[in-house]
C-alpha cells in the first residue's frame, strides 16, 4: 500500500531547543494512527507541520503525495486540522456555525444549510441545532468542532488532543464518531496522552520521546515488548509494592516469586497482563 502520510528524517529546532529529531512515520489510507507521548515530546509539532503550519528544518514530509512546503496549496485542500481547543463561535447556535463555515469554505446558502444539516445529525447534535454554543456541555462543542473541521470532506483529518478537558462518556462518543470517520476510508492522525484513548482507538501507535520515535506497532506489539505477565505484590491498601516481569513460563514465575521471598516482603501476589502505561513508562522519560 501506498502511504497517504509521510515524514522521512524531519528535524525542528526552535532558536536552540531541538524538539523533532529524524522522525520517519508512514501511515495508511483509513488508518487511525496516534502520536502518544508526555508533554514536550514533539506531537504537536509533528502535526504542525504535516498541516503546513511549520516547516521542518531537515527531512521531509508529504500528505496524499504532495510534499508540504513546495506544494501546500495542494496539502491544505486535502487536510482538516482540529486543535487542542475547540475553534467554536460561542455568540452563534450549532447550526449557525455549520452555515457559516460551509459558506466560507464556497458553498452555496442552499448547499451550506444542507451541509449543516447533515452534519447536526450525524454528531448528534440535532436536537442543541438552535441553542448557543455557549450553552453547550464540553462534549457538544468537541463533537461540533470535529463536524466544523468536515464542512468539505478531506481525505486526511488532523485531531491534535482532541478528548482534552472531557469526560469518561463524552471522551468515548467521540471515539465512535473517529471510528466511524475511519471506517468511511479517512485518514486520522491523533495526538494524545491518553493511554486508553491510544489503546482502544489507534490501529497504530507511535511512541515519542524527546522528539524521536521510541517505538512504533500496534497496541499489543507495544504491549508485547514489555514481556510476559508481571508478578504484582500488593500491600494491605491495595498499593503496589513490587512488579517483576517474567518470560510467561512456569520457571519464570517461581523466580519472580522467589526475588520477592528474598526481599522480605509482605503482601498478595497476582499476575496482570502489561498495559500501555508499562509501555509508556518503560520508554518515555516521564516516569510518573
Amino acid at each position: 500500500m501506498t502511504a497517504i502520510i509521510e515524514l522521512a528524517g524531519v528535524d525542528k529546532s526552535f532558536g536552540s531547543t531541538r524538539v523533532l529529531r529524524g522522525v520517519d512515520i508512514q501511515v495508511e489510507k483509513g488508518e487511525i494512527f496516534a502520536l502518544l507521548g508526555p508533554n514536550g515530546a514533539g506531537k504537536t509539532t509533528i502535526i504542525n507541520i504535516l498541516s503546513t503550519l511549520l516547516h521542518p528544518d531537515a527531512g521531509s514530509a508529504r500528505v496524499a503525495g504532495f510534499d508540504v512546503v513546495r506544494e501546500y496549496r495542494e496539502v491544505q485542500r486535502r487536510i482538516s486540522l482540529t486543535g487542542q481547543s475547540a475553534a467554536v463561535d460561542e455568540l452563534l447556535t450549532g447550526a449557525e456555525n455549520l452555515r457559516m463555515m460551509g459558506r466560507l469554505t464556497g458553498l452555496s446558502t442552499r448547499a451550506a444549510r444542507r451541509r449543516a444539516d447533515e452534519l447536526l445529525e450525524r454528531f448528534e447534535l440535532t436536537e442543541a441545532a438552535r441553542k448557543l454554543v455557549k450553552t453547550y456541555s464540553g462534549g457538544m462543542r468537541r463533537r461540533l468542532d470535529l463536524a466544523l473541521s468536515l464542512v468539505v470532506p478531506t481525505p486526511v483529518i488532523f485531531l491534535d488532543e482532541p478528548t482534552t478537558g472531557l469526560d469518561t462518556r463524552s471522551r468515548r462518543e467521540l471515539w465512535t464518531l473517529i471510528r466511524s470517520l475511519a471506517d468511511g476510508g479517512t485518514t486520522i492522525l491523533v495526538t494524545t496522552q491518553y493511554l486508553e484513548e491510544a489503546d482502544r482507538l489507534a490501529d497504530r501507535i507511535a511512541v515519542l520521546d524527546d522528539g524521536r520515535i521510541v517505538a512504533l506497532g500496534t497496541a499489543d506489539e507495544l504491549k508485547a515488548r514489555i514481556g510476559g505477565e508481571l508478578v504484582t505484590l500488593s500491600g494491605p491498601d491495595g498499593e503496589t509494592l513490587r512488579e517483576l516481569p517474567t518470560d510467561g513460563t512456569l520457571a519464570g514465575l517461581r523466580r519472580a516469586i522467589d526475588d520477592l521471598d528474598d526481599a522480605a516482603l509482605e503482601g498478595d501476589v497476582s499476575l496482570r497482563s502489561p498495559s500501555l502505561d508499562d509501555v509508556f513508562l518503560a520508554l518515555t522519560s516521564q516516569k510518573g
